[in-house]
């Protein structure tokens, strides 16, 4: 069973509802978790704004899965609370994850199936049936210049192409969130620039709300939206710029070592 499948599965799909501006497109509010005696999260609070992109800047093991696993309703929220434009996650996760789109980390197209197969499984488990799942797969494919792969199973594409059409999957049900965990991951450099692009259009033309869990410095701008978490705690949560000028730093990569106090290096970047 693949992490998609572990959600579950929205009844009937609906057109995207009207939020208050004043919303924000995700809320997480003091959220803990433990494996056992390690603790993953540690009082974790920080919002996303409707219409912006938000970054999810930290390294390997700062809780960034582990958040995505509660946000996705994989774990249970034990400690805190988290909502999607208002809709508690815990409380009324039909409306909350109905609202949502999810790239997870790992891989999780059906290689044996078709890039079409896929997507109208998808489109199913969210009460999409015939010609307007049909449609809706037509348009996410041309959004993400695939069309022309429908038919071929997924195992023929490209990691750059699997993760294009995990995005088209993730859109299709037309969510006013997409949450993307190390999307670029094992990419080359042109497939990420790629990635990225799409995802940044995507805020800027249809004012998605994206929350964007990466470890690499070259994947955040200046005018994102930036929340910095390490070892489990959130140690800034502001414009990126002015998380810089706070710190006093130069650039990105000496404010998260002044936050962190770690060797930016251990962050990567492309090249």
């Amino acid at each position: 069973m693949t992490a998609v499948d572990a959600l579950p599965a929205i009844t009937p799909a609906a057109a995207p509802v009207p939020a208050a501006a004043n919303l924000p497109a995700l809320s997480v509010e003091h959220v803990s978790h433990s494996y056992g005696p390690r603790k993953a999260l540690d009082d974790v609070s920080f919002a996303v704004p409707q219409g912006r992109f938000t970054a999810l800047l930290g390294l390997n093991g700062a809780g960034k899965t582990t958040l995505f696993s509660l946000i996705t309703r994989l774990y249970d929220t034990r400690h805190g609370s988290i909502s999607v434009l208002g809709h508690p996650v815990a409380r009324e996760p039909t409306k909350a994850l109905r609202l949502l789109g999810v790239v997870f980390q790992a891989r999780t197209l059906d290689l044996d199936l078709s890039v079409r197969e896929n997507l109208m499984y998808h489109a199913a488990l969210h009460g999409l049936r015939g010609r307007e799942a049909k449609a809706r797969m037509a348009a996410a494919l041309a959004d993400v210049e695939l069309s022309d792969r429908a038919k071929d199973a997924a195992r023929r594409l490209s990691g750059g192409q699997m993760r294009r059409v995990e995005i088209a999957r993730a859109l299709m049900h037309h969510p006013r969130i997409l949450v993307l965990d190390e999307a670029t991951v094992g990419l080359d450099i042109a497939s990420r620039s790629t990635i990225v692009a799409h995802v940044r259009r995507l805020v800027r033309e249809r004012g998605v709300a994206v929350l964007w869990a990466t470890h690499l410095l070259d994947e955040v701008e200046d005018d994102d939206r930036l929340v910095v978490l390490h070892k489990g705690s959130v140690l800034a949560d502001d414009d990126a710029s002015a998380v810089i000028a706070r710190t006093g730093a130069a650039d990105l990569r000496g404010a998260f070592s002044a936050l962190t106090g770690t060797r930016g290096r251990e962050l990567g970047e492309a090249g």
